[in-house]
């Protein structure tokens, strides 16, 4: 190891350990599950972490309570502060009535209502949730100048070695529970505290373990850095993957994975859809986007992981139900189940019976149809949702669709367009 990143390494093997002593009673040791369906469908020993069933639903949790617990005193005399997109603000909202600390949780207004809700049951009076931005980063800046202003401690959900060492709690959980030699070890990276604080305890006991980071694609902030040589925040990020939604990583979170992680794994956000929908219904298994990343990169490395041993770390559970609907939407368009198009239809009898009868397959459905008669007009658009039962049948649908002559674009072909009318 060069003498730069001995410095660059701010976190170690014995941090962990001191925080896993302290946490042992206050933390769910979360199960390590062997799943043979994943086992069977890629010929490897697939084992959960299930950090889904923690206390606040995700490993966020440990590193809020450890780095609160470490400045007990300073934060009870000040109060703490935080920005986070849910999971670092609960474990802080745990943390604070645990403790018997004020808080005061920034979040962004874009964070799923059913978060906002755990972390005011989590914080009860003892926390203040303040909305604002569109971005954790936004919700962030907005934190640190209020505590500097007000002299709270601000709690970092990811560049604070404490937290570091929290989350790597998990790894110390995962080696304890493991019977074999492991050979891959899957986790999600947002900011990057969980990849950094696993990596610096598995790579001290199990230097052969390989380290796969995953990203949502629209997000892969930390990818972008390793490539980079250096932190480089993005100008625009997808935030459906609110968990791990992070235009910038921490500094010393990319210092550290940087030096032990081996890939970064960036994962389509309709890809993580699809696993969400699978865990659900083939596990039982509730995970949110940011938990279901690892599981949705096993497809990218299922020649390199025959016949190994691999962890997969289920990050978190807080799934809003009321987001299942976009979930099945997202899922199908990147299947190529699911497609929207603007048809130009003539304004005369029939031409509508005459689109269902020769421009529909026998399996096709339509999910979505918009369409208004204008009598002064020889032609009027519709927007058409078509829904295919296989995903070769869309050629088919385009060949009907101009030899019936109904002119057509392809909204999902245009992202503007989309994002306006889906």
């Amino acid at each position: 190891m060069s003498q730069e990143m001995v410095k660059a390494k701010t976190v170690h093997v014995e941090d962990i350990l001191i925080a896993y002593q302290l946490l042992k009673d206050i933390v769910t040791h979360t199960p390590l599950q062997k799943n043979e369906r994943l086992s069977e469908k890629y010929q490897c020993n697939i084992y959960l972490k299930r950090e889904d069933l923690q206390h606040v639903r995700s490993f966020k949790l440990r590193g809020a309570y450890y780095k609160i617990k470490s400045i007990e005193n300073e934060a009870r005399d000040k109060g703490v502060i935080c920005a986070s997109a849910g999971n670092h603000a609960q474990g802080v909202a745990y943390a604070c009535r645990d403790l018997g600390i004020h808080g005061k949780i920034f979040m962004p207004q874009t964070t799923p209502k059913q978060k906002i809700d755990q972390v005011k049951m989590f914080g009860r009076d003892f926390v203040e949730v303040v909305l604002t931005g569109d971005t954790f980063d936004d919700s962030s800046a907005s934190a640190v100048k209020c505590a500097e202003e007000e002299g709270m401690v601000f709690i970092h959900p990811f560049d604070d070695e404490s937290v570091i060492a929290g989350q790597g709690t998990v790894a110390v959980e995962i080696m304890n529970d493991v019977e074999e030699p492991l050979d891959f070890v899957f986790a999600s990276i947002g900011g990057g505290g969980l990849m950094s604080g696993i990596s610096t305890y598995i790579k001290s006991v199990s230097p052969k373990t390989k380290m796969i980071g995953v990203e949502p694609s629209g997000a892969a902030s930390m990818k972008a850095s390793i490539q980079n040589g250096a932190i480089l925040p993005l100008s625009e990020i997808d935030k459906f993957v609110d968990g791990a939604a992070v235009k910038c990583v921490g500094q010393k979170t990319f210092d550290i994975c940087n030096h032990f992680v081996e890939e970064i794994a960036p994962v389509p956000e309709g890809k993580v859809c699809t696993t969400i929908l699978d865990l659900y219904n083939e596990h039982a298994i509730v995970a949110e986007p940011a938990g279901a990343l690892p599981i949705a990169a096993l497809d990218y490395y299922k020649d390199q992981i025959k016949g190994k041993s691999v962890v997969c770390v289920i990050s978190g559970g807080n799934n809003d139900i009321g987001r299942m609907q976009e979930i099945k939407e997202k899922s199908l368009i990147h299947e190529g189940l699911l497609y929207y198009f603007i048809v130009n239809f003539p304004q005369r009898a029939g031409a509508l019976r005459e689109f269902l009868d020769g421009v529909l397959g026998p399996d096709d459905d339509i999910t979505t149809f918009e369409y208004t008669k204008k009598n002064n007009k020889e032609s009027g658009p519709g927007l058409v949702g078509i829904e295919l039962k296989r995903s070769e049948d869309y050629h088919l649908l385009i060949e009907r669709m101009k030899k019936k002559g109904f002119p057509f674009i392809e909204v999902n072909k245009d992202s503007n367009l989309f994002h306006l009318l889906i």
